[in-house]
């Protein structure tokens, strides 16, 4: 193999490593305290529940109010989403350097041989 195969696996690598940064400082944030009780108790929960009353407000019947309370409903989906992609892409990327590693190291005692 040659030496651009290498060079690109080790890019793939590096890549994948910030991936699996970004899914630990996710993992770190979810086990804040401040962050549990603002973001998790506060937006996804307290949030979404002040949310599904509103929409069933009788003063908050008009299309314009109906179409903003949507959308707020939406940004908090749009977070857990956000978040839940975030960790499965770590997860995969974690796998993807397993892999890669291994790969490189068989290359590498290719070009040995």
């Amino acid at each position: 193999m040659s030496q651009s195969a290498i060079e690109e696996i080790e890019l793939n690598i590096k890549e994948a490593k910030k991936m699996v940064d970004l899914g630990k400082a996710l993992d770190r944030l979810h086990s804040n305290r401040d962050f549990k009780k603002v973001i998790g108790e506060g937006f996804f929960k307290d949030e979404a529940v002040r949310l599904v009353h509103l929409k069933s407000d009788p003063s908050m019947q008009s299309e314009e109010h109906q179409e903003a309370v949507a959308k707020q409903m939406d940004s908090i989906g749009g977070l857990v989403h956000y978040f839940r992609t975030v960790a499965h892409r770590a997860m995969l990327a974690e796998k993807a350097i397993e892999a890669d590693e291994e790969t490189r190291e068989e290359l590498l005692a290719e070009e040995l041989d």
